[in-house]
C-alpha cells in the first residue's frame, strides 16, 4: 500500500512539473470517456442506460477527436479552446441525432476559463456557453425540449463555471496569505535591524556624552601635572586631584549609563575593566548562586590575545544569561574553551526546554528570530532579542564565526570560533588573557 501511494505521489509531482503532459493525459482520458458515452443509449428515460445499444457516426468521432485535441492547449489558449469546443459541440447538436457527448470537452474548457480569469468574465462567458449549448440541444434535438439530457447540458456547464470560479478564488486567497506572510517576515527582519541600528546609535551617543568631556579634562590636567611636577609640586598635586575627580565622575556616569541598558534579572557584571577568562570562575559562580548549574572545562593552553580573551568571555556571559532567563526550571549548562590550532573554540550548551517568559518569536515549539536564531524546541537562547546579534558581531569583528541553534533532543548550542591572532592587533593583556587554564 505504501509503495502504491508513493508511486501516485511521484506521478502527481511529475505531472505538476510538466503541465503540457498533464493536459495531454487529460485530453486522452476525455476522448475515451466521450467515445464510451457515445455507445450508450439512455432509452426513453425510464430504464438504466444501455451500453452498446448504438454506434457513433464517423463524423461524431471526428468531432470528439478534434475537441479532445484542443484541450491540450487549454492552459495556453483558454478562450480559444473554449470557443472551438463549444462551436463543435453546437455543430454536433445541430447535425447529429442522437448527439455524441462532445459537450464534455466544452465543460472542461469552461472550467479552465473560469479558474484563470476574473469573476465578471466567468459570468459572461459561462452564461453565453450555457445558454447557447442548451438552446441548441433543445431546438435541434429529437427529444422534447424539457428532457433531462437538455437540462443536463445546462447543469454541467453551470457546474463547470462555479467550480472554476471557486478554484480561482481559493488560489487567490492562498496566494494572498502567502504574500502577507512573506511581507510580514520581511517587515519583521527590517524592524529588528532598524532597532539594532538605533540602539547602537543611542549607546554610542550616550557613551560619547559621558566620556568625551571627562577624558578631555583628564588629558589636560594630566598634561599640567606632568609639566609642573618638578617645579611646582603643589600645583601638580592639585591637577592630579582634578584628574581623580574627573575620572571618578566618568566612572559614575558610565555606571549609570550601562545600568540603564541592563535588564532586570541580569547578573552583576564584574567591575574590573575589560574582563577575560581569568575571571571566568567568578562569572560562573554568580550563575551558580542564581540557581543555574554550570560545568566548565577549559584546556591548558597558551594565553589568548586580549581582544580574543574578552570576546570569549562576553560570548560565555551572554549565552549563560540567556540560558538562565529562558531555558526553564531544571536546566543545566556546560561551558568549554579549547585551543584548536590557530583558533580558540568556545562552546556553551544547555538542556533547557523553554519557559513561559520567553520573548516573542521563540515559543517552546519553535520560531525564528530576526537575528539568526533557528527554530527551537525549547532552546535556551534569547533568539527573539538582540543577544545573538551582539555575540555574532563581536566574533565576526575579530575574523571568527559564531553558530547558534537547537540541539537534537532539546536545548540549545552556541559555538564560537575565534582566531588567536585577532584582527584588531591589540597587545596581550597579562592580567586577563591567561585564563584558559581554568578547570572545573
Amino acid at each position: 500500500m505504501t509503495t502504491l501511494s508513493s508511486g501516485f505521489a511521484r506521478a502527481r509531482r511529475w505531472l505538476r512539473d510538466h503541465p503540457l503532459a498533464f493536459d495531454a493525459t487529460l485530453a486522452f482520458c476525455t476522448l475515451v470517456a466521450m467515445i464510451c458515452g457515445s455507445f450508450t443509449d439512455s432509452g426513453d428515460g425510464h430504464g438504466p442506460p444501455a451500453f452498446g445499444a448504438r454506434t457513433p457516426e464517423l463524423f461524431s468521432v471526428l468531432l470528439m477527436t478534434l475537441t479532445a485535441a484542443a484541450l491540450v492547449l487549454r492552459r495556453r489558449r483558454p478562450m480559444q479552446v473554449l470557443a472551438v469546443t463549444a462551436a463543435l459541440a453546437a455543430v454536433e447538436y445541430v447535425l447529429v441525432d442522437p448527439p455524441a457527448p462532445v459537450v464534455m470537452s466544452t465543460v472542461i474548457a469552461l472550467y479552465t476559463v473560469a479558474s484563470r480569469t476574473d469573476r465578471p468574465t466567468t459570468w459572461r462567458v459561462g452564461l453565453l456557453t450555457m445558454g447557447g449549448l442548451t438552446a441548441a440541444a433543445m431546438v435541434f434535438g429529437s427529444t422534447p425540449w424539457y428532457s433531462q439530457e437538455n437540462f443536463g447540458v445546462f447543469a454541467w456547464t453551470g457546474l463547470a463555471s462555479a467550480a472554476g470560479d471557486a478554484v480561482r478564488s481559493r488560489r487567490a486567497f492562498v496566494d494572498a496569505i502567502r504574500e502577507r506572510a512573506e511581507r510580514a517576515e520581511r517587515t519583521r527582519e527590517e524592524e529588528a535591524r532598524r532597532r539594532v541600528a538605533e540602539e547602537r546609535l543611542r549607546i554610542a551617543r550616550d557613551l560619547h556624552d559621558v566620556v568625551a568631556h571627562h577624558i578631555a579634562l583628564v588629558n589636560v590636567q594630566a598634561g599640567v601635572a606632568a609639566h609642573v611636577m618638578d617645579k611646582r609640586p603643589d600645583q601638580a598635586k592639585e591637577a592630579l586631584a582634578h584628574v581623580r575627580d574627573a575620572s571618578r565622575s566618568a566612572l559614575n556616569e558610565l555606571r549609570v549609563t550601562v545600568g540603564l541598558l541592563r535588564q532586570q534579572g541580569d547578573p552583576e557584571a564584574p567591575t574590573e575593566p575589560a574582563p577575560g577568562l581569568a575571571v571566568l570562575g567568578e562569572l560562573v559562580t554568580t550563575f551558580r548562586n542564581a540557581g543555574l548549574p554550570v560545568e566548565v572545562a577549559c584546556a591548558d593552553r597558551d594565553r589568548l590575545p586580549a581582544a580574543v580573551d574578552l570576546a570569549a568571555y562576553r560570548v560565555i556571559q551572554e549565552a549563560l544569561t540567556n540560558v538562565r532567563k529562558h531555558a526553564g526550571a531544571g536546566a543545566k549548562a556546560e561551558v568549554s574553551v579549547v585551543r584548536v590550532g590557530a583558533t580558540a573554540e568556545v562552546t556553551v550548551l544547555d538542556n533547557g526546554r523553554g519557559s513561559a517568559g520567553r520573548r516573542p518569536g521563540t515559543g517552546p515549539g519553535g520560531g525564528t528570530g530576526p537575528d539568526g536564531g533557528g527554530p527551537g524546541d525549547g532552546d535556551g537562547l534569547d533568539s527573539g532579542g538582540h543577544g545573538l546579534v551582539g555575540m555574532r558581531e563581536r566574533v565576526t569583528a575579530l575574523g571568527g564565526a559564531l553558530t547558534a541553534g537547537p540541539r537534537y533532543g532539546g536545548g540549545f548550542r552556541v559555538h564560537a570560533i575565534l582566531p588567536v591572532e585577532a584582527r584588531t592587533g591589540e597587545p596581550d593583556r597579562p592580567g586577563t588573557a591567561g585564563g584558559t587554564g581554568l578547570r572545573r
